[in-house]
Order: structure tokens, then sequence, then C-alpha cells
């Protein structure tokens, strides 16, 4: 081979390494969510969209690709003083897109530490105006204020700032302490006047009920004591009509007075007893008595008759049946009265309340007719102790 023809070779293969290398020049593929400045012979071009794009070899060459997605950058913590001269460690978290890339490119020459000094510059004007605790309390206003300050300013280098986040703030470990220290105690000044509050609101309800149990016991009673009453009267009716419809005349009636006499002389506590001044009236009853004369003054009566009338003998008392039915009544009236005041617990003092008190209209006692609690005593009879009561007369004896 000569050296012409060497020579031919080796320009053959050097076009063709020019050409292919001007088309791997030419040709340039954008990635999606990034642009690419250009510059031709040192000037700003174009910029490239994402996609294939054809430029000039060795003219046009491509100066930076600008990433165009919202960009998270956080920053190391700074140390800023507030207007009491308190040390604060603040952490903050800038997110900001690049909406011009030429403007980014040219306009500043490293646009995240630029962002960067702006923030701790910004944030120590504003942490500057505000106590600890305005600071501690406020993380939004200054997170507005700082993204306001932030946008203006990377306004015209292409940037949008869209949000700023304080992601700490650290007081100095003292203040900590004290700040500690401070919630603990209003944590126990909280937690006392909410054991106090439920303590009063429990007495309350407390006292409250004990009212109304001590009125429903006491109508209890009141109703228990009428009844009684009524039972003992028509007790003292029914032996007052026995003792006269079995004809006691005073025959029988001195007998048993002086049968009873030894009676009240055996009680172990009577160390000595007296005779009544009418013992002697008694004894001479009995002996006219045994002697057949009944006396001009003795009430002559049928046999086997009574002074009582039979309206008198008229049961006035109320059903037993009717009284129990009553009684459940209030009683359930009461109970769903007091679960009630339970239910509602830490409610205030309503007066309303006491209408549980009385469940239902409180029956009207009955008004005992009045009779004499004694039998009429002819002039002639010995005047009965009033030891002895109505209802101690014994029956009379069979008649012969």
């Amino acid at each position: 081979m000569t050296v012409f023809q060497m020579f031919g070779w080796t320009v053959l293969v050097l076009v063709i390494l020019f050409v292919v290398v001007a088309l791997l020049r030419s040709v340039r593929q954008v990635s999606q969510g990034t642009t690419q400045i250009i510059e031709r012979l040192g000037r700003y071009r174009r910029t490239l969209e994402p996609g294939l794009h054809l430029l000039v070899p060795f003219i046009d060459r491509v100066r930076a690709t600008v990433d165009m997605r919202e960009q998270v950058v956080p920053f190391p913590p700074q140390s800023v003083i507030t207007s009491d001269n308190l040390v604060v460690s603040i952490d903050t978290v800038i997110y900001f897109q690049v909406t011009q890339p030429a403007a980014a490119v040219y306009e500043i020459a490293n646009y995240i530490q630029a962002i960067e000094q702006l923030t701790v510059t910004t944030l120590r004007n504003i942490i500057g105006t505000m106590d600890l605790e305005q600071t501690l309390t406020s993380r939004d206003q200054i997170n507005g204020r700082l993204s306001g300050v932030l946008d203006e300013a990377t306004g015209r280098w292409g940037i949008k700032v869209n949000r700023v986040e304080l992601k700490a703030i650290d007081p100095p470990p003292s203040v900590q302490g004290s700040m500690e220290q401070q919630m603990r105690a209003e944590r126990d000044r909280r937690a006392a006047i909410l054991t106090a509050e439920g303590t009063k609101q429990s007495q309350i309800l407390t006292a409250e009920g004990e009212k109304q149990a001590a009125i429903l016991r006491a109508e209890g009673t009141a109703q228990a004591a009428i009844l009684t009453a009524e039972g003992e009267a028509k007790a003292i009716l029914q032996v007052f009509d026995a003792v006269h419809r079995g004809d006691a005349d005073p025959k029988l009636l001195a007998y048993q007075y002086l049968q009873m006499m030894p009676k009240i002389a055996a009680s172990p506590s009577n160390k000595m007893w007296f005779l009544p001044a009418e013992l002697s009236g008694a004894l001479g009853v009995l002996a006219k008595a045994f002697g057949g004369e009944a006396g001009p003054d003795v009430e002559s009566r049928p046999a086997g008759s009574s002074p009582l009338k039979a309206e008198d003998l008229e049961s006035t008392l109320t059903d037993p049946r009717e009284a129990v039915a009553e009684a459940r009544r209030e009683s359930a009236a009461a109970t769903a009265d007091a679960t009630s005041a339970g239910v509602q617990s830490g409610v205030p003092f309503d007066p309303a309340v006491e209408a549980g008190q009385r469940p239902g209209s409180p029956p009207v006692a009955p008004q005992a007719p009045h009779v004499p609690t004694t039998a009429p005593i002819p002039p002639t009879m010995p005047t009965m102790p009033p030891a002895m009561p109505p209802t101690q007369y014994p029956p009379a004896p069979p008649q012969p």
C-alpha cells in the first residue's frame, strides 16, 4: 500500500468520525421534568423543553440542566435571639420550584445557597420582634411572613417559594425545665379545680337525695301513724260495742275492778300501792249487786243492745291492697327520680327536681268519728282508774 493510499484511508476515517461526532452533538434528548439552557457562541440562545431537539454542532452547547420539579430543602438549625434575650434553635424546611430556568441560571450563581441565607436573615428579623411565648405559639404567623418575604425576593430569580415550615423550635435547657414545671403546676391546678367541682356536685346531689328521702320517709311515717290511729280507734269502737252488746252490768264491772287491783300490786316495780278512796263505794255496789239490787241510777238497757249506731262501726280504713299498690307506685316514682338525678350528675341544681318528691297527690287521711273513750258510768258505779284503758275490758261471761 502506497503512502497516498494510506493518507486517503486516514482522511476517510477522520471524516467518518467527524460526521458521527457531529451527529451525536447535534441531537439532544431532554427528560421529562427538566429543561436545558442552550448557548450559541457563549450567548443564551434558547431553553429546551422535554423531548428530542437538534442543535448546531460545535456552535450550540448545553449550559445547564435545570430541574423543574418542586424541591424540598431542609436547612440546619439556626440560633435566633428573641425579644426577651433568649436564644432558641430553629430548624426550617423550604418548598420551592423553578419557574424560569434562564433566570435561575443567569440571575443568581447558586439559588439554593441564596435561599438559605435569605431564610436565616428573615427568620432572625421576625423572631427578634417576638418573645419566647409568642415564638412557640405563632408558628403559622412566622411561616406566613417567611413565605411572603422569600417569595418576593426570589421572584426575580425565577423561583417560586411555595411553603416554609418550622420543623422545631428548641429553647435553652434551663427554659425547658421551667416550662415543664409551669405546665405541671397548671395541670395540677386544673386537676384540683375539677376535683373540687366534682366534690361540690356530688355533695349537692347527695344532699338533694337525702332531702327527698327524708320527705318520703316523713310522708310514710305520717301515713303509717294515721293508719295506726284509725286502727286503734276502730279497735276501741269494736271493744266498746262488744262490751255493751254483752250486757256488762255494774255487777260484772265491779267484780272485774276488784280482780284487777291485786294485779296492779303484783308488779315487781311497785314497792307500795294505794287503795282508791272510792273503794268503799265499790264494795257497797258489789254488796248491792249480790243482794239483787241494781240501784236507782243504773241505766236500764235491753240485754245485748249497744249505744253505738251502725254507721259508727263502718270501716274507715283504706283497703290493704290499695295501700300496698299506692306504696309501690310512690316507691317506683322515687326510684325513677333518684336514678334521673344520678344520671344528670354534674348538672346545676334545678328546683324542678323537687317535683319528684311528690310523685302523686298524697291521700287525704279520713277523719275518725269522735266517740267517747269510756263507757258511761252510773253514779253508783266506782270510777275506773286512768291506768286501765278501755281495751282491757274482759269479755262478758256467758249467760246461764
